[in-house]
């Protein structure tokens, strides 16, 4: 893995497509990401192609993303221009290193001096459960959703592709941990991947909201971003093809219903925001 300490030139990057809907902004503490899911749509951006390592190789950290946090806030609050951030787009604000580098952490604690509108974490990492007393500090400024990727409930399946990425047990475990705490979760189903009948029951009493997303709407060029890394090829190899359907969600949708009330369940659209 190589990593670099950066100083980043801002740290609010205007939503765009899918984010515009419900948020002003994105917030990437990192670039690069260790997790490395072999479904990522991010190793299709600008971001990766231009690099010569391959995506989950490489992670640049933004040692001066809270200082910037601060001024870039105070400029838009001056606006009266309401910030609503999803943090994170392109990476995931809890990578391994986070447990040294804390700069998710600083981020935390400068918002609690300068509170966005909106916050909405979406990670796969359990490390979150690190910063519940600053999430505490923080929901009572401003609106706070932590949302977790839990593609599915078979660590078997979240080995195959996403091999790197925090085992399922522990994240669901994190996910109740920061409920019990008293702040709003969602589990993001983002994107769907074979699971047991009883993922539903894993998730009950956990999660205020539910999140559901495929590999055919999420990569936002309708499979196409999919399809170039290999996406129906790895579900055909290991004989998981009826999982990799266009109309996937409707059928999770109607599934999951069967466990929660239809206002808990929210389903990834062209006119919403991706995983």
């Amino acid at each position: 893995m190589e990593i670099k300490e950066i100083l980043a030139k801002k740290i609010l990057t205007e939503a765009k497509g899918y984010l515009d809907v419900c948020f002003t902004h994105s917030l990437n503490p990192y670039s690069g990401c260790a997790f490395s899911c072999r479904y990522c749509y991010v190793r299709e951006m600008p971001i990766q192609r231009i690099k010569e390592i391959p995506w989950g190789e490489w992670l640049n950290i933004k040692t001066n993303a809270a200082e910037n946090y601060q001024k870039e806030i105070i400029k838009f609050r001056k606006k009266n221009n309401p910030v609503n951030l999803f943090m994170s787009s392109a990476t995931d604000p809890y990578q391994p290193i986070e447990r040294k580098a804390n700069i998710t952490r600083g981020i935390l604690e400068a918002m609690i001096e300068a509170p966005p509108d909106f916050l909405q974490i979406q990670t796969r990492g359990p490390l979150i459960t690190r910063d519940i007393d600053l999430l505490i500090k923080l929901k009572e400024k401003c609106d706070v959703l932590v949302s977790m990727t839990i593609e599915t409930d078979r660590e078997d399946i979240k080995q195959t592709f996403a091999p790197l990425a925090p085992g399922m047990k522990l994240r669901i475990k994190a996910l109740k941990e920061v409920h019990d705490a008293g702040i709003s979760t969602q589990a993001s189903i983002s994107p769907v991947l074979p699971f047991t009948p009883d993922f539903p029951k894993e998730l009950d009493g956990i999660v205020d909201h539910i999140w559901i997303d495929t590999l055919s709407i999420g990569d936002g060029a309708m499979d196409k971003c999919s399809e170039r890394l290999g996406m129906p090829q790895l579900f055909q190899q290991h004989e998981l093809s009826q999982w990799y359907q266009r109309d996937l969600h409707v059928k999770v949708e109607k599934y999951f219903k069967n466990y929660f009330p239809s206002e808990m369940i929210r389903v990834s659209k062209k006119d919403a925001f991706p995983r």
